[in-house]
């Protein structure tokens, strides 16, 4: 079972440019340009997890995982940091690919970046080119504080 969402993972992080994997902690690691940007849990040191652990912008990993604790975890070790764990079970490929997608832009050069088209590139047909939207949207300061 395990090895079937392995493959998944493969197979959307390979399709990004320039993505490179290798074994790094005994588990398969996905990098952009030497960047680590997944990495593969399955049940490492028997946590009991086969996830994917990946980098989140600031007040994401929060947000997610209240949202969605069942498939969203703050792994050890990358959770202080802001990255989040996703059960690979319990999400769909299109939601995988969203996450995967977003977690490559996080890390890869801007440069590189323009080669993958946004999340939401059904917008940009119906409204032409326009800048560069993140998957996430995080409340500002200053919105925080009018509460």
């Amino acid at each position: 079972m395990s090895a079937k969402h392995i493959e998944r993972v493969r197979r959307i992080c390979t399709a990004l440019p320039e993505t490179t994997e290798k074994l790094s902690h005994g588990e398969p690691t996905f990098f952009v340009r030497k960047k680590v940007f997944a990495m593969i849990s399955n049940n490492h040191h028997n946590d009991g997890h086969v996830a994917v652990v990946i980098p989140a912008g600031i007040g994401i990993q929060e947000m997610l995982i209240k949202a969605s604790p069942a498939k969203f975890y703050r792994p050890p070790y990358v959770g202080v940091r802001g990255w989040v764990g996703i059960e690979l079970p319990r999400v769909s490929d299109e939601e995988l690919t969203l996450h995967l997608r977003e977690a490559w832009r996080l890390i890869a050069p801007e440069k590189l970046q323009a080669a993958v088209e946004p999340a939401d590139s059904g917008q940009l047909e119906k409204e032409g080119p326009q800048k560069k939207k993140p998957l996430y949207i995080v409340p500002s300061k200053s919105t925080k504080a009018k509460r």
